[in-house]
């Protein structure tokens, strides 16, 4: 009955975790696109702020043009530090989320092989039972003692 138990948790946590990865990815995915979305904006800044600057060159010096050009030239660059920022902010939550299903991953999968062994434990266990095979019942227990190392490992990743 122990073995049950640890069977049944072992596939919540299991199935916690995994959806934990999932979502984790999707929204890792989400803010890379996001972030490329604030690239294209910032190049496009960058872009029309280079042909303003070059448009601005061949001014005369005296023009009265030349003073809008500067301001816009100013804003084009402002906007494009704002988008360079909002990366920065976007890049780091990314590889937040990452981590995040990273470390979901490693807990998960021994959670998964602790409810194969321990599964595989109950089964030659209750044909052990059935049976009245004390050998069956023997090679039950190393395979559950081994789905109960998976089981602890999830929790503490000893390995």
């Amino acid at each position: 009955m122990f073995l049950a138990v640890c069977a049944t948790l072992s596939t919540f946590k299991a199935g916690g975790y995994s959806t934990l990865s999932l979502i984790s990815q999707q929204q890792a995915s989400d803010q890379w696109a996001f972030y490329q979305a604030k690239s294209l904006k910032k190049n496009l800044y960058d872009l029309s702020r280079s042909q303003l600057q070059l448009a601005r060159a061949a001014l005369p010096l005296s023009s009265p043009a030349a003073a809008e050009f500067d301001a816009k030239i100013a804003e084009f660059g402002k906007k494009s530090a704002t988008y360079g920022q909002e990366q920065a902010d976007i890049r780091a939550k990314a590889k937040q989320l990452e981590l995040q299903r990273d470390t979901a991953q490693k807990h998960g999968k021994p959670f998964g092989l602790a409810v194969i062994f321990l599964q595989v434990a109950i089964l030659l266990s209750s044909v052990a039972g059935l049976l009245k095979k004390k050998a069956l019942w023997l090679t039950a227990l190393p395979v559950g003692l081994l789905g109960m190392l998976f089981f602890a490992n999830g929790f503490w990743l000893f390995f």
